[in-house]
């Protein structure tokens, strides 16, 4: 999908290998204005000042993956339909 919309990839980092600390992620959510949070085949969509860390962990207690930052956007999980509209 990134692919077919000739999207340029900055960083790529695998959530198994190398996990976001608490410290990055909170940093992550300073540089944003929202976050787009996809949970199944719902998205919930919170301004960063209202979002924590505690909102991007999966039921496992880990970040949810993927994530990706497009402007002051962030989306956070995987949704299809999400994923197209940003990007």
């Amino acid at each position: 999908m990134l692919e077919k919309s000739q999207t340029v990839i900055q960083e790529e980092r695998m959530s198994q290998k190398s996990p976001l600390t608490e410290a990055e992620v909170q940093s992550l959510l300073r540089e944003v204005d929202q976050v787009l949070i996809a949970k199944g085949k719902a998205v919930r969509s919170l301004k960063s000042s209202e979002a924590t860390p505690d909102d991007l962990r999966g039921p496992t207690g880990n970040f949810r993956a993927p994530m990706l930052r497009k402007g002051k956007t962030l989306l956070v999980g995987f949704h299809e339909e999400a994923l197209k509209q940003f990007l």
